[in-house]
């Protein structure tokens, strides 16, 4: 059986203020970053740098999007750089509890 020629994806972004999911068809052997430009969804994001930030498919990010080819139903998320480091946050958040503990 022949594999077909094109392959159906989402290419997703979410900010906390609004949300957008791009359904497309691209060519069979579509690398992820090539999934990205295709959607447009950089036109939706102007704040962001969609076309240089971390990309993951389903929740796992995917240290080389360049070279990732996609199968027939990915997702791929397209992942905003943090606001502060967790690890921080969470020693703020625990000094915080102790101080209010006396």
């Amino acid at each position: 059986m022949a594999e077909p020629r094109s392959i159906a994806v989402e290419v997703v972004c979410a900010l906390p203020e609004r949300q957008r999911l791009i359904r497309l068809s691209v060519p069979c052997g579509t690398r992820m970053r090539k999934a990205v430009v295709l959607s447009g969804i950089a036109a939706a994001f102007p704040e962001l740098d969609v076309l240089n930030c971390p990309l993951g498919i389903f929740g796992k990010a995917v240290a080389a999007p360049e070279s990732r080819a996609l199968e027939e139903g990915d997702r791929v998320e397209i992942y905003r750089p943090l606001i502060a480091d967790p690890k921080e946050v969470r020693k703020q958040r625990a000094a915080r509890a102790r101080a209010a503990k006396g």
